[in-house]
């Protein structure tokens, strides 16, 4: 359904920054970066984008994780990187028994979330 996405912040470079580092544990890298504007993904896919703007957005942002390993790597990566604690790794029952996730806030405050859909 959806073929990208694209925040608006007014912090670009730092915006950036930090996903190069938080996205790194789920196998995603900066692909383009024309300085105002930078996009991630792996492979030819870029399905994230940090834009300048008036922003920042406000949005839920939900990466897929190949293993629970990872879901932790990025967990620790992205506190390490200057994002907040919004729910450590962990199973979230309430969604399927094998929904394992960590929410961190990025430094725009929005929700990120790594997840592994597998079980262990």
């Amino acid at each position: 359904m959806l073929d990208h996405v694209g925040l608006r912040t007014n912090k670009v470079k730092e915006l950036v920054a930090f996903y190069e580092k938080v996205l790194a544990p789920l196998g995603y890298s900066k692909l383009h970066d024309f300085g105002v504007a930078a996009g991630f993904g792996r492979g030819q896919e870029v399905p994230l984008w940090i834009g300048e703007g008036q922003g920042p957005s406000s949005v839920h942002l939900a990466i897929s994780s190949a293993d629970r390993a990872s879901v932790d790597s990025f967990y620790k990566t992205a506190l390490e990187a200057g994002g907040r604690d919004n729910g450590p790794p962990g199973i979230r029952a309430q969604y399927h028994p094998h929904y394992y996730g960590a929410f961190v806030l990025n430094p725009d405050g929005n929700n990120l979330e790594a997840v592994c859909h597998k079980p262990e």
